[in-house]
């Protein structure tokens, strides 16, 4: 009995949960987004494609109603000028719609984000499962897919549906949906097709404050070594190279003082900022950089503003 209530009990949320392995070697663990909050992000996505899209046509085509209006009430039709104008109007529409379906999902999750307004809403985003940066190329792949797995199927089952034929269209069209839509059901990671192809995962982003201050002790908060009395201080430009992300994986790998976590990001930061790396004063280093890295961001966001990562 035990056995067969654990396996109709529904899936907990340690199961989506994973190891994200950065480029530095440091192992963060994320939360896969689950598949009602995936598909709750699309439809919020599709309903402000749709609103956006019926709002500049009733504008647009308010415009060309307004052209061809005052040159039926005038004599002569309309002119040269009057007719280069719809015509604009036309063109303005089709690129439009071709921007909506295409450009809106690339252009926002290519952003410092890597979320479009219907994922933030929902509180998830794209990540690369290398660990690396988010490219264009796997944005690029994982959206062209889309168009394979939502848009072509759709105008399919309309078309078969406004057509008077007695086809397979529609049921071939129906199967080629249901195909796709199913596919995150059947992989443990819950990768759609795109996923899989442009080598991504969909993650829980939630808002979040910075968390608590991790205590250094006062000679490592000024920037002093206690090993060797080396004094620690970065310039400005030399803690704006990270963000609120790192800062936290820094928090991370500082609480778990593990040696080769130490070393690695240290090497990382000392790359990243120009300083010789060194070895045997790594965590004075690390605790000195995460003071002032943590002082410079509270001081941004009292300011209002926010430097979410090394991207942003």
């Amino acid at each position: 009995m035990t056995a067969i209530a654990q396996r109709a009990a529904p899936p907990k949320r340690s199961d989506r949960r994973r190891m994200l392995i950065t480029p530095e070697g440091i192992a963060l663990p994320i939360t896969l987004a689950s598949r009602s909050t995936r598909l709750g992000a699309l439809v919020l996505d599709l309903g402000i494609m749709v609103v956006a899209l019926l709002l500049t046509t009733f504008i647009l085509g308010y415009g060309a109603v307004r052209f061809a209006g005052d040159a039926l009430g005038a004599k002569g039709g309309m002119n040269a000028d009057q007719k280069g104008a719809v015509q604009f109007l036309l063109i303005a529409w089709l690129v439009l719609v071709w921007l909506t379906r295409y450009a809106y999902f690339l252009l926002f999750e290519l952003g410092p984000r890597g979320a479009t307004p219907g994922k933030r809403i929902t509180g998830i985003r794209i990540a690369a499962r290398s660990g690396g940066r988010l490219t264009a190329e796997m944005v690029l792949a994982r959206n062209l897919l889309r168009d394979i797995e939502l848009f072509l199927p759709l105008q399919l089952l309309i078309t078969a549906q406004t057509s008077d034929g007695t086809d397979y269209t529609g049921l071939m069209a129906g199967l080629w949906f249901l195909l796709f839509a199913l596919f995150p059901f059947f992989n443990r990671d819950r990768l759609r097709a795109g996923d899989l192809i442009a080598g991504t995962w969909v993650i829980e982003a939630p808002k979040r404050k910075l968390e608590a201050v991790l205590s250094t002790g006062q000679t490592a908060s000024r920037g002093t070594s206690q090993t060797t009395g080396v004094s620690y201080k970065f310039a400005d430009e030399e803690l704006a190279v990270y963000g609120e992300f790192e800062l936290q994986t820094l928090e991370r790998v500082l609480r778990e003082n593990r040696h080769e976590g130490l070393v690695a990001v240290h090497e990382a930061i000392c790359l990243k900022i120009g300083w010789n790396p060194g070895a045997g004063d790594e965590r004075a280093f690390l605790e000195a950089y995460y003071t002032q890295l943590r002082a410079r961001l509270e001081t941004g966001m009292r300011m209002g503003k926010r430097k979410a990562d090394k991207f942003g």
